[in-house]
């Protein structure tokens, strides 16, 4: 089974707003969670330095900034959280969300997220709930 990279993820996400039927929901899910879940499936089976080289090489713009921003943010969390260096890719000032990027459309789920998204995140302007890197 081929594991998502970040540049695959991109790749989904274009392929996803070509269809145009996308939501902010399927980018996060599509693009952001299954690239979490394969760097852990990864990390699980074959080790850290496996896992990273899913992260290492920088993904296309999207057109999302949103979703741009939260790849960079996704891999500096991971690094912080799993101390490694972060490549320099996901530093890019092109990675900030403009306007900002609420994942979910509900005002209830928007002003958790205000509060709860992790600094990586908040920084390029991505909010989630606390629960939103939850994986099962």
């Amino acid at each position: 089974m081929a594991m998502t990279t970040a540049v695959d993820a991109a790749e989904v996400v274009l392929h996803l707003q070509d269809d145009g039927n996308a939501s902010d929901e399927d980018l996060w899910r599509f693009g952001i969670l299954q690239l979490l879940d394969d760097y852990e499936s990864v990390r699980a089976s074959d080790g850290q330095d496996s896992a990273v080289a899913l992260l290492t090489a920088e993904p296309a713009m999207t057109g999302h900034s949103g979703f741009d921003a939260a790849v960079a943010a996704l891999v500096c969390w991971l690094a912080d959280r799993d101390n490694w260096t972060a490549p320099s890719w996901a530093y890019a000032n092109s990675r900030v969300a403009r306007p900002w990027w609420f994942v979910t459309p509900s005002a209830y789920g928007r002003a958790w997220a205000m509060v709860q998204s992790p600094g990586q995140f908040r920084i390029r302007g991505v909010f989630i709930t606390n629960t939103a890197l939850l994986r099962a």
